[in-house]
């Protein structure tokens, strides 16, 4: 199932703003929802979604797998059609160490990876960079002290890195960075707020071949305990949408977006601007991990793409959802 490689980046890439509902309170359609095939050309399980990344240069959907074996799906027939399977790219192991790869970023024909951790040195926290084309994996990044584990502090077991967006270069000379967040609060921080990590590289340097540095970028606030970070976009310069959720035992689960300012390294974490119930909108209750710029509508309308993780569960299923602000037509030249 041979796929084309995911094209090189020309040049660091620019910010562009996601298109909201406007006014906030107009929330998010529901286009349509469907299950994704839990098993591949061979016969082989698939699942366990954790990130999603839609090409629109190519139309092609990037689903990053946490299965024991861990893989890069990619499909095809996302804008309007049923998704059809292309490739499944196995992803090289970090020194034989188990992979839980929970988010996704491309840049410059490259993958980084932020694979969660346990809390010990067999499965440590770390940001991983792949080659796009052949899954061979090419850098290994340690997260910083703050985020090690230790007595009482440190990231929670199974707790994250769980999100990664990408910051675009900016007019200036600043170059892209990586925006990391873990899923639920470190082990030394307030109960409900979680901590983002820039990876920032210097002004014009290639991110194909130097490392960035990890940088503290203040902290978002959950909107109570037992919520959950689980994917991150950039919706502007300083916007950032983030897809949270809480799971109720014994089989209930609570969905929703929330629009954050982009916070500053030593501020106080920040309450979301706005937030909207997906459950409410239409979703199904499930364990939605993916979210991304999708293609747009039939009509020209923007939308996002979000999958779930069936955890290889008979009693979930692969989703994917694809959702459309709704835009007040006054709001046509706001984000």
């Amino acid at each position: 199932m041979a796929a084309a490689p995911l094209a090189a980046a020309p040049g660091p890439p620019r910010s562009s703003a996601l298109r909201l509902p406007c006014p906030s309170a107009a929330g998010w359609q529901l286009v349509r929802q469907l299950e994704l095939p839990r098993r591949g050309p061979n016969d082989e399980a698939i699942g366990g979604f954790s990130a999603a990344r839609f090409d629109p240069i190519s139309g092609e959907l990037l689903l990053l797998s946490d299965a024991p074996e861990p893989s890069l799906l990619r499909w095809s027939g996302i804008s309007g059609g049923r998704p059809r399977l292309r490739q499944v790219l196995p992803l090289q192991r970090p020194a034989a160490a188990p992979l839980d790869g929970e988010a996704l970023v491309v840049l410059a024909g490259q993958l980084w990876v932020a694979s969660e951790g346990r809390r010990t040195a067999e499965r440590p926290a770390q940001l991983l960079r792949y080659d796009a084309a052949t899954g061979r994996l090419l850098a290994a990044l340690p997260l910083p002290a703050d985020w090690q584990p230790g007595t009482g502090r440190g990231l929670a077991s199974n707790a994250g890195p769980e999100s990664l967006a990408l910051l675009p270069a900016r007019e200036g000379g600043q170059a892209p960075a990586l925006l990391m967040a873990a899923e639920q609060p470190l082990l030394q921080d307030p109960p409900t707020a979680v901590r983002l990590l820039r990876w920032q590289w210097p002004a014009g340097s290639d991110p194909r071949s130097t490392p960035p540095a990890a940088i503290p970028q203040g902290a978002l606030l959950l909107p109570g305990q037992g919520w959950g970070l689980t994917d991150l976009l950039v919706a502007a310069p300083d916007r950032l949408l983030a897809l949270l959720r809480r799971f109720e035992p014994p089989f209930s689960w609570r969905i929703r977006l929330a629009l954050y300012a982009l916070p500053s390294p030593n501020a106080p974490a920040l309450a979301p601007l706005a937030d909207w119930d997906l459950i409410a909108a239409g979703l199904t209750p499930d364990n939605w991990e993916g979210l991304s710029p999708g293609p747009p509508l039939a009509d020209g309308r923007p939308s996002l793409l979000l999958v779930s993780d069936d955890n290889f569960n008979p009693l979930q299923a692969n989703r994917l959802a694809q959702l459309s602000p709704n835009r007040n037509p006054a709001c046509s030249t706001a984000p």
